[in-house]
C-alpha cells in the first residue's frame, strides 16, 4: 500500500543486517505468546526462528534467494520494496520470478540512502528512451519490474535483471496463461500534479522470457485507476482487475482478441443484480453474511483512460458495487479469489469468491449471471489482518499474505481451508513487522516464493506442504 506508511526500515544497514543470516533457516524453539489463532490445526504452532526473521511450523525452511542493494547482472541494484510476483517454468528446471517493486515516483527517493535510493542512482543512468516515463528533469522513474532466474534443482540464483523500467508504485498485478506477467501501477500521477512527464495508473505486460527491458507499453484500454492485482480467466481470456481504494469497484476486461491485451477490448464494473450501487464493505451496515451469495451483472464503462482519476465515481453511479480496497486476486478452479483489505466491520479484511456464468463475456450474459460470495469476513486480528496478496496453493487451499502495520500483531502468512478456516504457515519476525507480498509457488508445488517489502528480501519456502490437517 502507500509508501507513507512503510518508511520502516531504510538505509544501508538492510543490507548489513542481513549479511550474517544462514540460508536454510530451520526454527528450533517455541515463541511465547501467540499472534495469531488458528481455526484449525493447519501445520501446527510457528516455532521461533532463531535469525529473528521468519518463524514457521516444525519441518519447514527458508532461504534469501534476492535481497535489495544486491548487485543484479545488467549492472543494477536490486530495487525495494518487493511486492506482486508471478513464478514461470521455463527450460528443465529453472523458473523465472517476475517481481513487481513498489516504488514511487518522487524526487525525494533520490536522496534515499537505502537499497531503493541505490537502484535509483544506478537507474538514472539508463537511456530515458528504455523506461516509460521520466522526472521532468530527464531522470527515469523507479518503478517496474525485476526478473529473477532460479534453479529449482540447485537452489541457486541464475541471473537477475530489469525488464521493466520508468514506471510508478508497481503493487501487484498477475500472471498470464500465455507465459507473462502484467504489472500494474498503484499511482494516478500526472505532468500537472506531479514531477512526471506521462499520466500513471496503467497495466504494463512483461514477458517471463524476456532477457532484458521491455517496451513500456501502457494497456490504455484496461483502464486508468490505482490498480492493484488482476487475474485472467483461462477459458476466456478475460482478465479481472481490482482497486486499491476504499470506494474502489471490481472490473474485468473483455478483450477483443484473447492473449493479445494491446488490441484492446471492452472495460466493465461489477454490480449485483438486484441491487444496484450496493455497498459490499460491510462497514456501517451488513448488506451480506459470510458465506452468503449475490448474483452479479457487468456495467460497460466509457472514458476509460479517465483524465479526472473519477472512473469509479462514474461506474458507481451507474449501479456498481463498492469493494473496501480491493487487492490480492488469483483464479482457482473455474473460480476466482479477491481480498478486500478494509472490509468488515473491523475494516479487517473479507475475501471474496467469484464464479462466473458458463457464457461470460459473450453475448445474453445478463441472463445467465455470475455469482459473487463473501467467502469469509475477519471477526478476529488474529485469525485475519488485513489480507492483501492471495495465491491458490496445489492442495487447493488459498495463501493470504497480511498487510497490517500493527505495533501490537505481526504480519503473517495465512491458509484458508475450502469452508474458510484460518491458519497460521509463516510469521514476520523482524525489525518493522513489514507486510508479506508476491506469494506464488513452483510449479512443482514444492516451493512457495514470498517477499518481505522491507527491508526488500525475497524468500523461498520449502516443507512437508501435503501434511496439512483440517
Amino acid at each position: 500500500m502507500r509508501p507513507d506508511r512503510r518508511q520502516l526500515f531504510t538505509g544501508s544497514a538492510a543490507a548489513v543486517a542481513f549479511a550474517g543470516l544462514a540460508r536454510n533457516v530451520r526454527a528450533q524453539a517455541a515463541p511465547v505468546g501467540e499472534t495469531y489463532v488458528n481455526d484449525v490445526h493447519g501445520y501446527g504452532p510457528l516455532i521461533a526462528d532463531p535469525d529473528k526473521l521468519l518463524d514457521l511450523p516444525e519441518g519447514f525452511t527458508y532461504e534469501i534467494v534476492s535481497q535489495s542493494g544486491d548487485t543484479m547482472d545488467d549492472g543494477l541494484f536490486v530495487p525495494g520494496q518487493p511486492d506482486g510476483m508471478g513464478c514461470f517454468p521455463l527450460d528443465g528446471t529453472r523458473v523465472a520470478l517476475v517481481c513487481n517493486h513498489e516504488l514511487k515516483g518522487s524526487s525525494a527517493l533520490h536522496r534515499n540512502l537505502g537499497p531503493g535510493g541505490f537502484h535509483q542512482q544506478r537507474i538514472g543512468l539508463l537511456d530515458p528512451t528504455k523506461g516509460y516515463d521520466t522526472y521532468k528533469d530527464g531522470r527515469a522513474l523507479p518503478g517496474g519490474t525485476t526478473t529473477l532466474i532460479y534453479d529449482l534443482a540447485t537452489r541457486r540464483k541464475v541471473s537477475q535483471h530489469l525488464s521493466l523500467a520508468g514506471t510508478s508504485t508497481n503493487c501487484c498485478g498477475g500472471h498470464t496463461p500465455w507465459g507473462s506477467w502484467l504489472t500494474c501501477e498503484e499511482n494516478v500521477d500526472t505532468p500537472a500534479n506531479k514531477d512526471v512527464t506521462k499520466p500513471h495508473g496503467f497495466i504494463f505486460e512483461v514477458p517471463a522470457a524476456a532477457t532484458g527491458l521491455v517496451d513500456p507499453v501502457p494497456l490504455k484500454a484496461m483502464g486508468r485507476f490505482e490498480h492493484e492485482a488482476v487475474c485472467v480467466d483461462p477459458r476466456t481470456g478475460i482478465v479481472y482487475e481490482t482497486e486499491d481504494k476504499g470506494d474502489g469497484l471490481f472490473y474485468r476486461f473483455i478483450p477483443k482478441v484473447p492473449g493479445k491485451l494491446i488490441e484492446g477490448g471492452r472495460l466493465q464494473a461489477m454490480a449485483f443484480k438486484d441491487k444496484p450501487r450496493a455497498d459490499t464493505r460491510n462497514w456501517d451496515s451488513a448488506e451480506w453474511a459470510v458465506r452468503d451469495w449475490r448474483e452479479v451483472v457487468w456495467i460497460d464503462l466509457d472514458d476509460v483512460e479517465s483524465p479526472n482519476d473519477d472512473l469509479r465515481l462514474r461506474g458507481h453511479a451507474t449501479g456498481a458495487a463498492l469493494v473496501a480496497r480491493g487487492e490480492g486476486i488469483h483464479w482457482g478452479d473455474n473460480e476466482l479469489y479477491l481480498t478486500a483489505t478494509s472490509g468488515g466491520p473491523l475494516k479487517r479484511g473479507q475475501i471474496m469468491r467469484y464464479v462466473p456464468s458458463p457464457d461470460e463475456g459473450q453475448p445474453g450474459e445478463i441472463d445467465r449471471p455470475g455469482r459473487l460470495q463473501l467467502f469469509t469476513e475477519s471477526a478476529d486480528l488474529r485469525t485475519m489482518n488485513m489480507g492483501d496478496n492471495i495465491t491458490v496453493a496445489p492442495w487447493g487451499h488459498l495463501i493470504v499474505c497480511e498487510d497490517n502495520y500493527s505495533s501490537d500483531i505481526r504480519n503473517h502468512l495465512k491458509g484458508v481451508t475450502p469452508d474458510g478456516q484460518v491458519y497460521a504457515i509463516a510469521r514476520n519476525v523482524f525489525a518493522g513487522n513489514s507486510e508479506f507480498a508476491g506469494a506464488v509457488f513452483s510449479p512443482d508445488g514444492e516451493v512457495l516464493f514470498v517477499n518481505i517489502m522491507y527491508p526488500g528480501i525475497t524468500l523461498a519456502i520449502r516443507g512437508p506442504w501435503s501434511s496439512v490437517r483440517t
